[in-house]
């Protein structure tokens, strides 16, 4: 059993047809054919059910396909190790983030890190919470910007900022003009706006209301916080938004921002596979992330309390 045998198996298991995959494995179609029966036949087992329309894994083929995965993570992560061994400061580096992170810490991150680590490719992997914890688990990132709590326990985390929760509300409501922290008891009749299930967002918005009595009505959902806000803006409800988004300048076209009683926060985490090696380059990245936090004094004010406007 070869280890390019492991990644045909995959291949095939992923495209489903046997055109397609040797088409992305760049050999001949007979020849991965033939690859597959070697392997077939050494192993004394059938691997897939061939039709004229598909091809789909055994239940052989599912464990083989589970094992070769974490046998090519294994081997790619040796490489890692022998290249960092050897002080070859080159490779790649897959980061994943969510979108409301990306947006606003990344930015201030990348530039300093590509400047240090110039022959780093690094490859952003933008999702929501559930996809990303999967990708990570499963060795899709290296290391991943997401938020607490994480679900999956295959997962490490390190924190490395505190963010206040605040409220979003358009500029003509009831509450905007309140200078107080606001109850958030006060807001079990609102309409709220949410993010799509699946990002830890929504999560906490729907915490944040059950912790204090109630359970949100929401009325509308998108992928995208800037839409939620747009939404907000535009009188169709209120929305709960991390403090990094109220460095928005006030305009016609933005809600109004208001401190919560109870004082919210979200934590932020690097989160990586438990067990999985960290290459330099993602040690690099860790720490390149933790001294632009604690040097960039907006990133300081998002940890501290908000400005009282």
């Amino acid at each position: 059993m070869e280890l390019r045998q492991l990644n045909y198996v995959i291949q095939i298991a992923k495209e489903k047809n046997f055109s397609r995959a040797a088409e992305k494995l760049h050999i001949a179609q007979p020849s991965l054919s033939q690859q597959l029966s070697k392997l077939e036949q050494e192993l004394n087992v059938m691997l897939f059910r061939r039709t004229t329309n598909s091809v789909e894994p055994t239940e052989a083929g599912e464990v083989f396909v589970g094992k070769a995965q974490e046998i090519l993570d294994a081997v790619e992560q040796l490489r890692q190790e022998m290249d960092d061994m050897a002080q070859m400061r080159k490779g790649k580096l897959v980061v994943g983030t969510l979108p409301i992170t990306g947006a606003h810490i990344l930015p201030l991150v990348l530039p300093r890190f590509g400047a240090q680590y110039p022959q780093i490719e690094v490859v952003l992997v933008e999702e929501t919470t559930a996809k990303l914890e999967q990708l990570t688990a499963s060795g899709g990132t290296d290391v991943s910007l997401l938020t607490l709590p994480l679900i999956d326990a295959n997962l490490s985390c390190e924190p490395y900022m505190e963010e206040e929760i605040c409220l979003a509300v358009p500029q003509n409501h009831r509450l905007a003009a309140v200078r107080e922290p606001i109850d958030l008891l006060e807001l079990k009749d609102e309409p709220f706006i949410a993010l799509k299930r699946g990002q830890g967002f929504r999560q906490i918005t729907v915490e944040l209301c059950e912790n204090a009595g109630f359970t949100p009505n929401i009325v509308f959902e998108s992928t995208n916080i800037e839409t939620v806000q747009a939404l907000v803006a535009g009188e169709m409800g209120i929305a709960f938004v991390p403090n990094m988004l109220t460095r928005t300048t006030i305009t016609n076209y933005t809600p109004v921002y208001l401190r919560i009683k109870s004082r919210p926060t979200r934590t932020l985490v690097i989160a990586s596979r438990k067990g999985r090696y960290l290459s330099k380059a993602a040690q690099a990245f860790i720490t390149t992330l933790k001294e632009t936090i604690n040097e960039n004094e907006l990133l300081k004010e998002l940890e501290s309390k908000m400005d009282d406007a």
